[in-house]
């Protein structure tokens, strides 16, 4: 069923992260109620910190806030980034790894876990990696100076295989004891490590691929329409595909660089907001942005309270993103509303 994209729909997406981000911030094993974490929130941001609690202090601002923060970043990027590509390649099946910037992220973090490098420097490498995996999908899939659609996505399949298979390798002569297992837990994604000093470099990135997007929203309808009906109505085919590809290649590389591999996103909610608003991209953008904050932050709490041990994001997105996709199918009877 439909919804109408009114303004007080429209509210409803601005709203429900806030609330949901005051919620989850205070779940976990040391319990805070609404009120009291909007005391601490207020009295910070206020500057009356006399009255605050040390320990409600500490546990919002140095460990839940950032992931929190995190949260809204991936969740709002990964599913901005696969509306895009679904309407850039015209693909219902398009995720923001496509071009295979996840696998390259993947295998550059791998690399340098197993090297030694710190967080930080797994970051970097990671969305180092991510980046060139994306240039050379785009480069292989050029022929004679041109690329078409379907060459650059079968051109994302191959150099996604071929950094899946060197995750593989550095798998394979990792030491079983010490990075073996942390190379396979942070391939599972985590926000258990991110901290402000992860946020200040990937999330600049996140925000200005997200803002590309946003900002060619109204566009996207038209990149949808045969190539030579976008040229006819002015469009800039070869730029607007460029912009966006690199757009969601920021999201996606710094996504993974700062948490690992996260599935199902960028899949799942562009096509609960299109079941929901319809297939304009102008209402799609600013939908799957809200609501993959939502459930982003909703997954990581899950992640974090629902057992002593926590559980990996990307088990959580795809116990629940698989059923309820299933369910979505079901619903709309496998057409791409």
């Amino acid at each position: 069923m439909k919804l109408p994209y009114t303004l007080p729909s429209k509210a409803i997406l601005l709203i429900l992260p806030f609330f949901t981000a005051l919620l989850c911030v205070g779940i976990g094993r040391y319990s805070i109620s609404i009120g009291e974490s909007f005391a601490v929130l207020f009295g910070v941001f206020a500057g009356n910190t006399e009255s605050i609690s040390p320990q409600a202090f500490s546990v919002i601002f140095n460990i839940r806030l950032p992931r929190i923060a995190l949260a809204v970043l991936c969740g709002g990027g990964l599913a901005v980034s696969g509306t895009a590509f679904q309407a850039l390649f015209t693909n219902p099946l398009a995720t923001p790894d496509t071009l295979g910037v996840a696998s390259g992220a993947s295998f550059g973090a791998a690399l340098a876990l197993l090297m030694g490098f710190t967080a930080l420097g797994v970051q970097i490498v990671a969305l180092v990696f991510g980046l060139v995996a994306v240039t050379l999908s785009y480069s292989i899939s050029k022929i004679r100076g041109k690329s078409t659609i379907i060459m650059v996505v079968l051109s994302g399949l191959v150099v996604s295989s071929m950094f899946n298979a060197f995750v593989s390798v550095i798998k394979y002569v990792a030491d079983p004891e010490n990075q073996l297992p942390s190379i396979t837990y942070w391939l599972m994604g985590s926000f258990t490590s991110v901290g402000y000093q992860n946020l200040a470099i990937g999330a600049p990135l996140i925000l200005a691929g997200v803002g590309t997007i946003f900002a060619l929203r109204w566009k996207l309808n038209i990149l949808s329409l045969n190539e030579d009906e976008a040229r006819a109505m002015g469009l800039n085919v070869k730029l607007m595909r460029l912009s966006v590809i690199v757009a969601a290649t920021l999201i996606t590389g710094s996504t993974v660089a700062m948490c690992g591999q996260v599935g199902w996103v960028g899949l799942l909610i562009p096509h609960t907001c299109r079941m929901v608003f319809g297939g304009n991209n102008s209402r799609l953008v600013p939908s799957s942005i809200s609501l993959g904050a939502v459930f982003m932050m909703v997954i990581d709490t899950a992640a974090r309270a629902a057992t002593a041990a926590e559980i990996p994001i990307s088990i959580l997105t795809a116990t629940i993103g698989a059923p309820f996709f299933i369910l979505l199918l079901r619903k709309t009877g496998g057409v791409w509303l």
